[in-house]
């Protein structure tokens, strides 16, 4: 078995010390993070999609391998998370955040990172492809989950995906790769878009660090625990199947797959409940209880991410 010390140092350490100084930074300035994230969506990940897939060495067949099983699991954590809060006879709404945290890992500010940190290039390029495809499926069938209870804003929601430019920069470089038109690695242009898209990746854990800053987490945490235990535990699971099912060729393919799977609940879910969702939770408003468990999930990661890049990298799953 892999060292988790070994483990936790060269992989999640870098993105705790990273976030730790944005957390640190939240809480002594008032950092205005509005303009931080104009900047990461409409420049830096996109630079970083479209230089990570059109310098990428994963074939064809890998990328369209990866997006298949990204949708199985996607299919396959929803119906567990709508399975779950059915069981428990929960409201619309909780059901609605329940499956929101549950099904969408954070896969930008922090699954990019760890993933190159924890499996190279390969790991940065899958997690670049599995950050791409759900970025479709959370701002559609994201928006519908979240707006359950008001029908009417579905479609303004839905139509946002076309406003978000890493969905253009995913098409203009599958296109150009299909074409074969991808400039040189070492051509002004490209090096230009390295240069902007690596700089995505500490910008986004610094941002996670400051919304983490702001989270009131309070008497919530209690409330949040069965969600956390859904995501951090059961969740993973999924993944591994999947993976299994799926069947990659290369493991270190596999192995970041069923990593990205398993990354805390993404931010994005809070923006989409702040806007589509209303009512409580557990007796708390969802947008308290859903930045909470983004918090608990986040927080308990540094343990449950550290075990499972050391049981992927010793090659006992997967």
């Amino acid at each position: 078995m892999v060292s988790l010390v070994s483990v936790f140092a060269t992989a999640i350490l870098p993105i705790v010390a990273v976030g730790g100084v944005g957390y640190l930074l939240g809480r002594v300035r008032d950092v205005e993070t509005d303009a931080l994230n104009t900047i990461v969506v409409y420049v830096l990940a996109p630079a970083l999609v479209f230089h990570s897939l059109t310098t990428t060495t994963l074939a064809q067949s890998t990328l369209a391998r990866i997006t298949v099983a990204i949708l199985l699991f996607h299919v396959l954590t929803v119906l567990v998370a709508e399975a779950a809060g059915r069981l428990f006879g929960v409201s619309e709404t909780a059901l609605a955040a329940i499956v929101l945290v549950a099904a969408f890992p954070n896969t930008g500010n922090y699954g990019v990172p760890v993933s190159n940190f924890a499996f190279g290039a390969t790991g940065r390029a899958t997690a670049v492809v599995y950050l791409s495809v759900q970025a479709v499926l959370i701002w559609t069938v994201g928006v519908y989950i979240a707006s359950r209870g008001t029908a009417e804003n579905r479609l303004d929601g839905v139509r946002r995906v076309f406003s978000v430019p890493l969905i253009y920069a995913v098409a203009v470089a599958l296109v150009v790769r299909a074409l074969d038109l991808v400039p040189p690695v070492d051509s002004t242009v490209m090096s230009t878009l390295q240069l902007v898209g690596d700089s995505a990746i500490p910008v986004m854990l610094l941002l996670l660090g400051i919304q983490l800053a702001r989270t009131n987490v309070g008497s919530t945490l209690s409330a949040v625990a069965g969600v956390v235990g859904l995501k951090m535990i059961l969740v993973p699971f999924v993944g591994i199947g999947v993976a299994l099912v799926v069947g990659f060729s290369d493991p270190a393919v596999a192995r970041t797959f069923v990593l990205e799977g398993a990354m805390p609940s993404a931010v994005t879910p809070l923006i989409l409940v702040g806007e589509f969702a209303d009512g409580e939770v557990a007796g708390v408003p969802v947008t308290e209880f859903v930045s909470t468990a983004i918090f608990a999930t986040t927080m308990v990661s540094v343990l449950t991410l550290t075990v499972l890049i050391a049981v992927l990298q010793s090659g006992v799953v997967v």
